[in-house]
């Protein structure tokens, strides 16, 4: 058995009768495969079946400890039913973009049954121009956005197919039993002094960079306070001094308790065009990203009326997976935070605004310990930690009170060539992440080929149709672009030769 880390655990606390915790992937691929077999729920368990030995996540069944004395574990169970996790449907005519996005909604709108492996796929039929979508559910306690492209990688091929690899036998894990989990309880029970001793001096002086409790009433000032201590001891040794986060989210509607409810929206943009503005502004990839989303943001909610005067905050997830942690799979990740500019007018100004405050804000991640996130819920007993995760929902929009964030914002690299489900060609492949109270809106980008896929998820409650959001990105492509191109235009050699002709007739 594998225990959970205290991270991982939190995936699962969090969840509630209104908020999911699990991430999806939604992959559109040609009706049949290069042999001219068609794309459906039977071969998609086929090649489930064949790579079940390199998928440990989904072989993992949760095992929890009595009473909560301590994190659950993972129980390798081989014989689940793989009928249930793979599942057949069709959109009714005339199978548009919007319809399949209606039915994604649905199935991420329902929790995982904890009963079984954290995991289900859906094979969609009925799209309109003929292909067939492939919606992968997998929790966020199994997998982060690196192990989670990891698990895809060892489903999809980058030729039209592969050859079959030697059978190899799971071996299936005996399900604990009541009393022997809480033998394990009761050991762990004694060693949580111990986590507690070994995370306060990494985790306290930076409690107000911990995503979930920066905006919590005394976080800041125990976090001060701690940075004045570690200083005070580092004084005679030339110790760097420390500072907190002082981003400050404005409110808007995203600020506010989700329903159980969501609604979704997906398109892809020119990865070319992408990199053609990252090299004549001078920025990095993930700067344009960015300042898309910013232009969105900040469009949709002035035509909303309710674009703040202060810039948004925004959580940007963060891999700390070493080379080493490679197919470990769980969870190794921090948040940065970072502002996005939505108070400045000028794309250009924006664009090199988002460039400073990342540079920055990445200087600053670089300082912060690998473990924060980790370190930091070890202050919470685990038999708490649900308890503390309801508590801080319920604080999530009460007015008065500061929000951790507006958005999160997500850009995982993705691979460049084409790839194959069972020999059938992916087309797109669209991130479909989730919500949480106080934050009620999530883009997510993953390059894939020549594009960057776009997924947003709102609450429903808060956003009825995200789709004008998608469009508001689009236009914040095309004004990047456009300044793009009249910044490459070399206009002062014009100005220069016009000055002189003007002298000469004078």
């Amino acid at each position: 058995m594998r225990q959970l880390t205290s991270l991982d655990a939190q995936f699962l606390a969090m969840e509630n009768d209104r908020v999911q915790g699990h991430v999806s992937v939604l992959g559109v691929y040609d009706s049949h495969t290069t042999s001219g077999e068609p794309l459906d729920a039977e071969l998609v368990r086929r090649v489930i079946s064949e790579r079940l030995h390199l998928l440990p996540t989904f072989r993992w069944r949760l095992a929890q400890v009595p009473f909560d004395l301590d994190y659950p574990y993972w129980v390798d169970d081989g014989t689940f039913d793989i009928e249930y996790h793979v599942r057949e449907l069709a959109l009714p005519a005339p199978g548009d973009q919007r319809q399949l996005a209606e039915q994604v909604a649905r199935i991420i709108g329902r929790q995982l049954d904890r009963a079984r492996p954290l995991w289900e796929v859906y094979v969609i039929h009925g799209l309109a121009d003929g292909g067939v979508a492939v919606l992968t559910k997998m929790h966020h306690a199994a997998v982060d956005g690196v192990s989670g492209a990891e698990v895809m990688s060892i489903l999809l091929d980058d030729t039209t197919g592969r050859e079959p690899e030697p059978s190899t036998k799971v071996v299936s894990e005996n399900y604990p039993s009541e009393l022997e989990m809480l033998g394990r309880g009761l050991a762990g029970l004694m060693s949580q002094p111990l986590r507690i001793l070994r995370a306060g001096p990494t985790a306290l002086p930076h409690l107000d960079d911990v995503p979930t409790i920066r905006h919590l009433p005394g976080v800041k000032s125990i976090a001060r306070g701690s940075r004045l201590v570690k200083r005070a001891l580092k004084a005679g040794r030339g110790g760097a001094a420390l500072r907190g986060s002082d981003v400050t989210a404005p409110r808007t509607r995203f600020q506010a308790r989700v329903s159980p409810h969501r609604r979704v929206a997906f398109g892809s943009v020119s990865l070319a065009e992408v990199k053609t503005i990252k090299n004549t502004l001078g920025c990095t990839v993930n700067d344009v990203v960015l300042a898309i989303c910013t232009a969105g943001l900040r469009t949709w909610l002035d035509k909303q009326g309710e674009l703040p005067g202060e810039p948004l905050a925004s959580f940007i997830p963060m891999s700390v997976r070493t080379p080493e942690q490679k197919g470990t799979f769980g969870n190794r990740v921090s948040v940065m935070i970072t502002q996005l500019p939505t108070d400045v007018i000028d794309p250009v100004e924006r664009l090199h605004r988002i460039n400073e405050t990342m540079s920055t804000a990445k200087e600053r991640h670089r300082a912060l310990p690998a473990s924060l996130l980790q370190d930091a819920n070890h202050f919470i007993p685990p038999a708490l930690f649900a308890q503390a995760a309801r508590a801080t929902s319920r604080l999530a929009g009460v007015r008065g009170l500061n929000q951790p964030a507006n958005v999160m914002i997500s850009n995982v690299p993705g691979p460049s060539t084409p790839l194959y489900l069972g020999g059938a060609r992916q087309r797109a492949q669209f991130p479909v992440s989730g919500v949480l109270d106080g934050i009620g809106i999530n883009i997510t980008v993953m390059s894939y080929q020549e594009s960057l896929e776009f997924g947003i998820v709102v609450d429903r409650e808060l956003v009825d149709d995200p789709w004008p959001i998608l469009d508001a990105l689009h236009a914040g492509l095309d004004e990047l672009r456009n300044a793009a191109q009249a910044a490459a235009i070399p206009v002062t050699p014009i100005r220069r030769k016009t000055a002189r002709v003007r002298k000469a007739n004078s």
